[in-house]
């Protein structure tokens, strides 16, 4: 290849990047928007308004149905159903019809707090994924697949978003304390 194709063929390539990283931070624009709109207004992360809105939709779920449900593995929704329980938002209770079970449901104060949550920004991640073509969604999921092979992240399940991050808790008037 002569200089000036290598040359041509080196801007298509950062050109490509950039328009990747490009999307890439606006999606994770997105979520840290959404996120701390979550933790000012509730004291919450996006992981934890978005995992009470799951358990909102239903009436008791085992935590393999709300990983299920949240698109998530099971290990990363665990972290956040214990810092919920923890808070006093989700209860966990065995199941009447099976001992074995353990239910997961919103408490009165889950339910409370829910109520003044806004909209947790994966359920608009996840109805855009929806609006696109099957052809298209699986084209995304081998591209990023492998984006994630050549960075070398996939041995570890996904964590849920801000799952790392602890909000300060809110005070009554809605406002973050620490």
């Amino acid at each position: 290849m002569n200089r000036k194709m290598a040359t041509k063929a080196s801007s298509t390539s950062q050109s490509d990047a950039r328009a990747i990283l490009d999307s890439i931070r606006k999606i994770v624009q997105v979520l840290r928007v959404a996120s701390r709109a979550a933790e000012k207004g509730v004291g919450l992360t996006g992981a934890q308004l978005f995992v009470l809105q799951n358990l909102s939709a239903n009436d008791r779920l085992s935590l393999n149905e709300l990983a299920e449900r949240t698109l998530t593995h099971q290990s990363s929704v665990s972290v956040v159903v214990q810092r919920l329980v923890d808070r006093g938002l989700v209860s966990r209770v065995r199941s009447e019809s099976d001992a074995r079970r353990i239910e997961l449901s919103l408490t009165r104060s889950g339910r409370a707090l829910l109520s003044k949550s806004p909209q947790a920004a994966q359920d608009q991640i996840i109805d855009a994924l929806q609006r696109l073509s099957s052809s298209d969604r699986k084209g995304l999921a081998r591209t990023l697949g492998s984006l994630i092979r050549e960075l070398g992240l996939d041995e570890e399940p996904a964590p849920m978003f801000d799952e790392d991050h602890k909000p300060r808790k809110a005070t009554g008037n809605g406002r973050a304390r620490n």
